[in-house]
């Protein structure tokens, strides 16, 4: 009895030094990450990087900030913040900024292109299956039951974020303004962010506990490798000349096949158009991808004809079945516009460099704003007045998603806009209980609805 004692004992002024000498030496700093192990974790990302930019923020908070240590929580969330204020995916350009800060440009390059590249071929796989063989019945069947699935999760988006950004009756007025903005004046999207981010500006400075509503403390990051207390590296410091070099030459990369297009084929030619309103869109997608929707539908759909109605949807249904970012989406809308308007190449040609053109003028503006404004952004850690322009953009986005969940609601429960679909109703019920009551995943219920649409469909 007195040897169990003598061991308790023992055990516990070990377990008391350890804690004690954890305490004055500090925790084990993280070894910095060679570039090819940088490299082989970025493709992983790429190819695992499902459901939605929460998830793959998920992903690399639990890889990089809790298991491996390349970034602590607070350098993580301020690269979060600011790439949530930019046009673009977010997640992509987080993955570029942390790629960047880790291993300068090429770092970067190769964290961002990564995130996207697989979806790329993946999507084109799927594009190529839909535009040649998607009026095939068990094809059609397949996306009747996607587009319920797509609404109820476009639904989930809205109360996931709203959950994080409306916390107060402030947060409450910007959502229900921007919506009744978008929905029944059709007032522009860039319009309502930029209206959202001065007052959230404003109001950080005379209302700061109203705005300042999504800022996070995280862990102390002392043992990370990009850690809170020490200075940012060297190639991160601002400077004129480099801004200049920066500007010129992704602008240039920017450009280059867009005119390439333009000469090869005309300037009035499908694809050419596609990369100019292409190239517009990403300037003002902010929110991410559900934002933006509305404004790509209706200008794909009904100012240059190069969707029909439906195909938005069932390529939002293909895009949520890949990795990457859901404004791969964009892809597709490339893809069937070269499709169905080859305009004297052959249709498999066009809709390939259709898809490739739209990818290029999508993303490669995300580097852009990346590596021009990082450097500044990295001289504003601690900026309260940052968080809460991004706070009232948050919200502001709330509204905007709703609005796109509404308009996917008049899609697919009134198909033939007077008679309600209760079957599409009674799977988009499931689907958002199940998503939000047990957490199911994106991809099993965009994969068991598509079946589901195909058993409903040939029962009939």
């Amino acid at each position: 009895m007195r040897r169990i004692r003598l061991n308790q004992w023992v055990n516990r002024e070990r377990q008391t030094v350890e804690t004690h000498n954890q305490q004055v030496v500090g925790p084990t700093p993280a070894a910095h990450p060679s570039f090819a192990e940088a490299f082989r974790f970025w493709l992983k990302l790429g190819f695992i990087s499902f459901g939605g930019p929460t998830g793959q923020i998920a992903i690399m908070q639990t890889e990089l900030v809790e298991k491996k240590r390349w970034i602590s929580q607070a350098r993580f969330l301020h690269a979060l913040n600011y790439c949530m204020l930019l046009p673009g995916p977010e997640a992509q350009q987080l993955a570029t900024y942390i790629g960047w800060l880790l291993h300068r440009t090429w770092g970067g390059i190769v964290a961002g292109g990564l995130f996207v590249l697989p979806s790329v071929f993946v999507l084109w796989g799927l594009s190529f299956v839909y535009a040649a063989y998607g009026n095939l019945p068990w094809i059609a069947a397949i996306f009747y039951g996607l587009k319920p699935a797509v609404m109820a999760i476009v639904a989930v988006a809205v109360v996931r974020i709203g959950r994080k950004a409306l916390k107060n009756e402030v947060m409450w007025a910007i959502a229900v303004l921007a919506f009744v903005a978008i929905y029944f004046f059709k007032v522009p999207f860039p319009l309502i962010i930029l209206s959202a981010a001065l007052i959230g500006f404003l109001g950080g400075q005379f209302w700061r506990a109203k705005f300042n509503v999504i800022s996070g403390h995280g862990k102390e990051g002392a043992a990370s490798v990009l850690d809170d207390e020490t200075e940012s590296p060297p190639h991160t410091q601002p400077s004129l000349p480099r801004a200049m070099r920066v500007t010129l030459t992704w602008l240039l990369l920017w450009a280059a096949p867009l005119v390439a297009v333009g000469f090869w084929l005309g300037w009035r030619h499908t694809l050419f158009q596609e990369g100019v309103f292409f190239s517009k869109a990403a300037v003002v997608t902010f929110g991410g991808a559900y934002a933006v929707l509305p404004y790509v539908a209706q200008q794909a759909l009904f100012h240059y004809g190069w969707l029909r109605p439906g195909q938005m949807m069932d390529g939002l249904g293909l895009a949520e079945t890949t990795p990457g970012p859901l404004i791969m989406v964009l892809q597709f809308v490339g893809f069937m516009g070269g499709w169905q308007h080859p305009q004297g190449l052959s249709p498999l040609l066009a809709a390939t460099l259709g898809a490739l053109l739209t990818t290029w003028v999508t993303f490669t503006p995300c580097f852009l704003w990346i590596f021009l404004g990082g450097p500044y952004i990295e001289k504003l850690r601690g900026n309260a007045r940052l968080t809460t322009a991004l706070s009232a953009i948050t919200a502001a986005v709330v509204g905007v998603v709703l609005n796109l969940a509404v308009w996917f609601a008049l899609n697919a429960l009134f198909p033939s806009h007077h008679q309600l679909d209760w079957f599409a109703l009674g799977l988009t019920l499931v689907v958002l209980f199940g998503m939000l009551r047990w957490k199911w995943d994106v991809i099993p219920v965009v994969l068991a609805s598509g079946v589901v649409g195909l058993i409903y469909r040939t029962l009939l």
